[in-house]
């Protein structure tokens, strides 16, 4: 590894693991010289991210995590074939694209992805592709005053667990769409607005699922920091072992200070999550124990990741009723 020196960035500790040059090298190869197009149309060159698409049906779009996908699935439909880089389970704070990832990106006519510094190790090819071809952070447009700050120019990039703050990043789904294919503009935004209403019901019904558990057990306790705007959206109380990335290990520290707030708060569960290991829960439950405080795992959350595909947790919808139905069952 050759590391050289970046910003600090609270989502990924204290600094960027950088590509070595040679890694660099190849990177930008690949880049330069995978032209040919995925979908059988004539080459092109795409010279800027604001090029309209003039190829083949459908668009081919490639996505970071599944709930980017998700969003580009519901605004595209039939005109548009989504590939997500990362499956279930996979941890986007810790993802580093491999030579097939960059080449898949490379034949892509579009690509969406989350931002705020959740694809923290992809930030470097990110930034290469988009020179060449549109790509899109679905949360640029974001009004900042919303998002969660924690650090001087740095936000918390879970917003998807708040479901109307998620919803607001249709929009920009929904225009890059419009912009790069013009021709079926009224198609992109009435599925954006189908999908839109849907988003909206879910979130009245997180709301009222959240506040049916009695506010003195309204705690949530995970791995890791991803849950804070769930917990501002929805009246909850929210506790985790590790930072907002998965990046830095936690501290024995910080797992005893969680076994002392457990233990003198009495809660009852404690939630695993699909992309972290559960270690450091199993830690905090056996603190709990030897402590004489009994406390159970509650389930398991998605946090950073989607469920398998063709499961009611791979759709963002079935993940949020999963999480949700989780935590009541548990705490209440």
């Amino acid at each position: 590894m050759c590391p050289r020196q970046t910003p600090n960035d609270p989502h990924l500790g204290r600094s960027l693991y950088a590509p070595c040059a040679l890694l660099l090298i190849v990177i930008a190869a690949l880049l330069a010289g995978c032209q040919e197009p995925a979908n059988g149309s004539s080459a092109q060159t795409k010279t800027s991210a604001g090029q309209q698409f003039d190829g083949e049906y459908p668009i081919q779009v490639v996505t970071t995590t599944g709930m980017v996908a998700d969003l580009v699935e519901h605004v595209g439909g039939v005109q548009v074939k989504v590939t997500p880089l990362m499956g279930e389970s996979v941890d986007p704070h810790l993802y580093k694209p491999s030579g097939g990832d960059v080449a898949r990106l490379n034949r892509a006519d579009m690509i969406f992805y989350s931002g705020l510094h959740l694809e923290g190790r992809m930030g470097d090819v990110l930034s290469q592709v988009a020179r060449h071809k549109p790509a899109y952070a679905v949360t640029d447009e974001l009004d900042r005053e919303g998002l969660l700050q924690v650090g001087s120019e740095t936000f918390d990039p879970h917003v998807w667990f708040d479901v109307a703050l998620w919803r607001d990043c249709l929009a920009l789904v929904e225009k890059s769409l419009v912009k790069f294919d013009p021709s079926h503009a009224d198609d992109y935004r009435g599925r954006a607005e189908s999908y839109r209403a849907e988003l909206s019901e879910l979130d009245d019904w997180c709301r009222e699922q959240i506040a049916a558990i009695p506010s003195e057990r309204r705690v949530l306790v995970t791995a890791h920091d991803a849950f804070h705007y769930f917990g501002r959206a929805y009246k909850i109380e929210v506790k985790a072992i590790q930072g907002i990335s998965t990046q830095a290990e936690a501290g024995v520290g910080a797992i005893n200070e969680l076994v002392e707030f457990i233990s003198r708060r009495k809660i009852k569960a404690v939630f695993v999550e699909t992309s972290v290991s559960e270690r450091n829960i199993q830690a905090v439950v056996e603190g709990c124990e030897a402590r004489g405080h009994h406390i159970q795992v509650g389930g398991q959350l998605f946090s950073d990741a989607m469920g398998a595909a063709a499961t009611p947790g791979g759709t963002y919808l079935g993940m949020v009723r999963h999480n949700v139905n989780t935590i009541r069952r548990a705490l209440e």
